[in-house]
């Protein structure tokens, strides 16, 4: 499964790998590809929790405004 969520507040690389780590640590999840300049992140897994990642992005501190 494959999933895109369009994510807000990301300004750096800082930022990418806060993101990156956060949705790295949700169940399921197997990898992770944060873009910056596109402001979003493809994730892939198994059962992926639409919840559960919008909530790991929002602890980091950025705003998941959807998800494809």
């Amino acid at each position: 499964m494959r999933k895109t969520l369009s994510i807000e507040g990301m300004s750096c690389n800082h930022c990418v790998m806060h993101v990156k780590n956060a949705l790295t640590e949700v169940q399921g999840v197997a990898s992770v590809a944060v873009d910056l300049a596109k402001k979003n992140a493809v994730v892939e897994g198994g059962e992926l929790d639409d919840d559960a990642m919008k909530a790991a992005v929002a602890e980091a501190g950025y705003e998941v405004v959807g998800i494809a």
